[in-house]
């Protein structure tokens, strides 16, 4: 473990929302920093360390405290006492919305970004009621423009295989749990299809399944669009699909980001853990967490760490 910094020396935010998130963040340090004395107006608990050329420090909600408030707080406190953060990482697991455009699996990654008229993450539960129906309303900022720039940059790089994702990946294997082959069978069902039974698929009939063509890489795949967050878990598909087509397509949901996007400008990374309907289950999430702490991981190696000195605190961004 490395020496003690300062509060002064931390650029990188990172908030995860479960302990699986959290064991898979801690997994893609490159070292790890000693703890600072505590601010007793902070109740956080931080990790500190180093990915690349990057200080980091990692904070996780509370226990049992999800949702866009309780990822707002955390993250409000985390910028108050690491005031040098540049920006920040919301990472970990989501539902995936599959469709004809996006052939999402079971252990993808997928990235929030600008398009269709949104700035990569919309808050899907938010708004007012009005005699035609419920009308949503606001609008959520985009990442910061450092973050997408390196996104793009990822981007080649992935498509001209100079990844290192399934290296970073395989950090976690020394963790029976989050090993591929621990999570099971990766089954589409219809969208009308409901659950029927217990935490497994034998109940189900194999005739709402969705036949889909294997994958010969099971490296997983990274999808980029937009993420719907809100406060409700989404388990129901028809639902699901009709809420992303409001929003023009939507990747996959999730319960945090929207809490954060106008406050603590962030990327935010999701590993596909289940599709969002009435048979999700908790079976791929320590793998899913995995994923997308390896892009993130994946993500800080093609920053310089002088363009992040250059960009302006997450303070000074929100002053304009």
């Amino acid at each position: 473990m490395a020496g003690r910094l300062s509060h002064h020396d931390y650029t990188v935010g990172w908030v995860c929302a479960l302990p699986d998130e959290l064991t898979a963040a801690q997994e893609m340090f490159d070292e790890e920093h000693q703890d600072l004395p505590p601010n007793h107006n902070d109740s956080n608990i931080y990790t500190l360390g180093a990915i690349g050329a990057h200080n980091v420090v990692l904070a996780c909600l509370p226990a049992g405290q999800t949702g866009t408030n309780s990822a707002a707080a955390v993250a409000m406190l985390m910028k108050n006492t690491f005031p040098a953060i540049r920006f920040g990482l919301m990472v970990g697991i989501g539902g995936g919305v599959p469709s004809k455009e996006a052939d999402i699996r079971l252990g993808d990654v997928v990235v929030s970004q600008p398009g269709k008229g949104h700035g990569g993450v919309v808050q899907y539960d938010f708004g007012k009621s009005t005699p035609s129906g419920f009308k949503r309303t606001g609008f959520l900022n985009a990442p910061p423009t450092i973050l997408l720039a390196a996104v793009t940059k990822l981007r080649s790089n992935l498509d001209r295989e100079r990844s290192s994702l399934s290296p970073h990946l395989s950090k976690l294997g020394k963790f029976h749990k989050f090993g591929r082959g621990q999570a099971g069978s990766d089954v589409l069902f219809g969208a009308e299809h409901n659950h029927s039974g217990e935490d497994n698929y034998l109940s189900c009939t194999a005739v709402g399944m969705i036949q889909r063509k294997e994958r010969a890489d099971k490296t997983p795949m990274i999808h980029y669009g937009t993420i719907a967050s809100g406060n409700q878990v989404m388990r129901d598909g028809v639902e699901r699909d009709k809420v992303s087509s409001e929003f023009g397509g939507v990747l996959c949901f999730e319960m945090e980001a929207a809490g954060l996007m106008n406050t603590f400008p962030c990327l935010v990374i999701r590993g596909i853990c289940d599709y969002a309907d009435s048979h999700k289950n908790k079976r791929w999430q320590p793998y899913a967490a995995g994923t997308a702490a390896a892009y993130a991981k994946e993500l800080l190696g093609v920053i310089p760490a002088a363009d992040v000195v250059k960009t302006k605190t997450v303070d000074e961004a929100l002053r304009g």
